[in-house]
């Protein structure tokens, strides 16, 4: 792409960002009703990212940066324990629900072609490399910190599917269970 279509690609994909919200579009949706809702056409949908699922996580890669530029921002100031809290509860208000759907929905879609979804891949472990820091600030060497701030978003994520799946809300109760999983030695 050269850098007038990076730019444009840009322009779009703020656009599309701003006509859903926080939200993403729901899987069936087509790439013309996307369009539609942000004033465009399907065919520079097309052009720019490929196809629905590319669209998707375009915009979910979009809307985690600009989570975790306000995450970071709590990071500056927080210990380890007060960072996963706010990810947690981030991530558990009701209002990220569907975008914690669409998280699901579109990392499903990168287990069976991440050479498709590269970008979101490798974005991905933004929230382990920032807790892991915190844990070495904290005193812990980096195989250790690495290995926590692993648990740690691995059981948020888990904890996450499962009240997409369910539907059933997990207490603060698991926040720290989250915390002594992490913390708890060989």
């Amino acid at each position: 792409m050269t850098l007038s279509s990076t730019d444009a690609r840009e322009r779009l994909l703020a656009r599309l960002v701003d006509a859903f919200g926080g939200d993403l579009p729901e899987p069936e949706v087509s790439l013309r009703e996307i369009a539609a809702r942000a004033e465009t056409s399907h065919a520079l949908l097309r052009y720019h990212f490929g196809s629905l699922p590319g669209v998707l996580a375009a915009m979910l890669k979009a809307q985690r940066t600009r989570d975790n530029e306000v995450l970071f921002k709590t990071a500056r100031h927080s210990t380890f324990d007060e960072f996963v809290v706010a990810i947690w509860r981030t991530y558990t208000s009701p209002a990220q629900l569907s975008r914690v759907r669409g998280f699901f929905h579109v990392a499903g879609l990168a287990a069976y072609r991440p050479e498709d979804f590269r970008e979101l891949v490798e974005s991905l472990d933004d929230l382990t490399e920032m807790l892991a820091s915190l844990a070495e600030r904290e005193g812990r060497d980096a195989k250790e910190a690495r290995t926590m701030a692993t648990v740690a978003v691995a059981a948020i994520r888990g904890l996450l599917l499962q009240e997409v799946l369910t539907q059933a809300v997990p207490s603060e109760d698991a926040v720290a269970l989250i915390l002594r999983m992490c913390k708890a030695g060989p």
